[in-house]
Order: C-alpha cells, then structure tokens, then sequence
C-alpha cells in the first residue's frame, strides 16, 4: 500500500489516576528514526512505544512526545524526618538561651522549613499498570498516524497517476513522429548537396539511401518507446498493490523512466523529440519528488 511518510497522529487514554496523551509526527526519511520524549520516570516504556510506532510507520523520521497528567490525590509520597526535626528544635532551642537577645520562639513552621526534615517525591506506581496506560495511548496515535498517511498517500498517487497518463500520451506522439525522424535527415542532406553543387547536381541516391539507414539505425528510439511504455504500465501495477510498501519499488521504476528519457533524448537528434523529451523528465521529476515521500 502506498503510504504517505508524511502525517500525525494523537492518542489518548484516561482513567481514575491519569490521563496520557502521546502525539506523533513523522516526514519522510530513507530508514527509521524515532525520538521519544517523554518524562524521565516514564523511559522504561521507550522501547515499548518506539515498537509500536515502528510497525505503523516502518520508514521515516518520527517524534513522539509522551504527556502524563496524574490526577489523583495520592500520586505524591510526603516523608518526614523526626529525629532529624528534633535536633533542629533542639539547636534552635539552645540558640534562644545562649543568646536571649534573639526575638520569637522556635516555630513549627521553621523547624519543617529546614532542609530534609520534610521531604516529597512522586508515589512509585505500578509498572504494568502505567505501561499499559502509555501503550494503550501510543497505539491509538500510532492509528491515526497511520490513518493519516493512508489518506497522504491516496492523494500522492493520484498525482502521480495523472502525470504517468501524460507521460504516456507524450510517448505515443514521440513514437508517432519518429519515423519522419530518418525522411526529415534525409532530405536536409539532399538540400546540402544542392547547396554545395547548385540544383542541377546528380544525387546520388544509392549513398544517402545507405547514410539515412546507418542514421535511423542509430537514431531508432522503439526499444526505449517499448519500455517507457511498460513503466507506465508497472506504475499503475505497482501503485495497486495494496499488500506491501512500495516507496523502494517506485523509486527505482523512476530512476528506470529517467534513464529511457535521457536514452531517447541522445538517441533521437531531433528538436521536435527534444522538446516532447524535456517534457518527459520534467514529469518524471515531479514523479520522483513525490516518490520520496511515498514509504
């Protein structure tokens, strides 16, 4: 299936304890690349969610950024450190009496302001329970990711379809005009040798018959007609096939169209098949541009 290596997807899952929203943009790219991120407590799952993306999206340069809302009450752990807040007491306590000038008294709320006396830190949470929270999240963005690129890639192909119609049709007029390649050769060299010898020479039919056949022999452009059309036909062959990837079969079968097009060019010596041919690599460019993005 000709899919787009262009898209997005987000995914979202939510239950009493947390909501978790994985987004994930892709571009086109030769091999797979997949940057994570997501909150540092999380990252036992990367591998997990990069797997998931990966069998959406096989080819591509891809970014997925994980969000965890916790929205329960419980999600943070509060320690306190008694013995810790009794020296503390006990200091300011001292402090007082050796020194009485100081005013106030040792408070509650200064002796739990010192350092690590109260202490927070996020809950430990069930692995399993959060991992099928992240996947769960992950796999409905990597869906739609996938859903997106199914509608990207229709939209390419009917591009390229299109132009594969006139890449055709061009073909057809070339191989139309061809022939008059060899007649048009043959009478600018009856032309030259009346210019040189004046009207009245004696042409010698027998060696410009033998000259226009060496030419058009040289010139014959049917083998790259008769492939250029077979390319076509594979184009559309290909592009249907709705089992596999087929971004590398694509690439190569346009590599394969330039080359005939540049052959015909070379070959051919003739302003008429030079223009049609110009044409023709500027359609298989646009063709080829537009491979890049297919996976």
């Amino acid at each position: 299936m000709a899919k787009s290596m262009t898209g997005f997807g987000r995914g979202v899952y939510e239950d009493e304890k947390r909501a978790v929203t994985v987004e994930i943009k892709s571009v086109n790219h030769r091999s797979s690349d997949i940057t994570v991120k997501m909150p540092r407590r999380y990252q036992f799952a990367e591998e997990s969610i990069k797997a998931i993306v990966k069998s959406a999206a096989p080819r591509g340069k891809i970014d997925v950024s994980v969000n965890v809302d916790n929205i329960a009450a419980d999600d943070t752990d509060i320690r306190l450190n008694l013995e810790l807040a009794k020296r503390y007491f006990e200091v300011l306590k001292t402090i007082k009496e050796e020194i009485p000038e100081v005013n106030g008294e040792p408070s509650l709320s200064m002796v739990a302001g010192f350092p690590e006396v109260v202490k927070t830190s996020a809950a430990e949470e069930d692995e399993e329970e959060i991992l099928k929270a992240l996947t769960s999240a992950a796999k409905m963005a990597a869906e739609n990711l996938d859903a997106m690129r199914i509608v990207e890639g229709r939209k390419l192909i009917e591009d390229m379809l299109a132009r594969t119609d006139f890449i055709e049709k061009t073909v057809l007029e070339i191989e139309e005009y061809a022939p008059q390649v060899a007649v048009n050769y043959t009478n600018k060299m009856k032309e030259r040798i009346k210019d040189l010898l004046g009207e009245d020479a004696v042409i010698p039919e027998d060696r410009i018959l033998l000259e226009a056949a060496v030419f058009a022999d040289k010139s014959n452009i049917t083998e790259e007609i008769v492939r250029l059309k077979s390319h076509c036909g594979q184009m559309r062959s290909i592009t249907a096939d709705e089992s596999q990837p087929v971004g590398k079969k694509l690439d190569f079968l346009v590599q394969e169209m330039n080359r005939e097009s540049n052959t015909i060019g070379s070959k051919a010596n003739d302003i008429n098949i030079t223009n049609n041919v110009l044409i023709l690599k500027a359609e298989v460019e646009k063709i080829r541009e537009q491979v890049q993005n297919i996976e």
